[in-house]
């Protein structure tokens, strides 16, 4: 950062701290791609990223009077709130609980550039999206994981906070689902 910034960010803090809502608005100007970036590349989930930064920027605007010029400088005191943010997220397992459907149709895609897919039919490889589009959402997180990303079933459960028992039933019923819609 250079140091106009920088002289900049110092005097935006004071100011937000007795409430300028001028000062924050120009404050998340200047920072909000800094810290975005640095937020998604943590959390590698925009959705996740851009509701954790929102948390952030609140924690800054309620610990504007917290900030001192002479400990840090007003980037790494924000960088800071971040990276703890973001660490805290990874840890209480909120990454788990943010996983939905969308996260893993890149996971699914089979096409025949796909050098461990290339023996399969692309009529077959449509039949076999087709049919994991029809699984519940928990099926398919199962499945994906299982399948796609080699985890055990006992991971499964750790990484959807669900029972051992509830991830096995969902990936029984599920190849039975795929068994019969692809006519194995």
């Amino acid at each position: 950062m250079d140091n106009r910034l920088t002289e900049q960010l110092v005097t935006l803090l004071p100011a937000i701290a007795q409430g300028d809502r001028r000062a924050f608005e120009q404050l998340y100007r200047l920072t909000s791609p800094h810290l975005f970036a640095l937020t998604l590349r943590m959390l590698r989930q925009q959705g996740w990223a851009e509701e954790v930064l929102h948390d952030c920027y609140l924690t800054i605007w309620n610990r504007a009077n917290a900030y001192d010029a002479a400990l840090s400088a007003p980037m790494t005191w924000m960088t800071h709130i971040v990276r703890n943010r973001c660490i805290d997220g990874l840890r209480s397992g909120q990454a788990r609980m943010t996983l939905n459907t969308e996260e893993f149709d890149d996971l699914l895609q089979i096409t025949a550039e796909d050098e461990q897919n290339t023996w399969h039919d692309p009529a077959q490889a449509d039949r076999l999206r087709h049919c994991i589009g029809h699984l519940s959402s928990e099926q398919q997180q199962s499945i994906t994981l299982a399948y796609y990303q080699g985890m055990s079933h006992s991971d499964i459960a750790a990484w959807l906070q669900q029972p051992v028992g509830s991830v096995k039933s969902w990936i029984r019923r599920a190849l039975e689902h795929l068994r019969e819609c692809v006519g194995l």
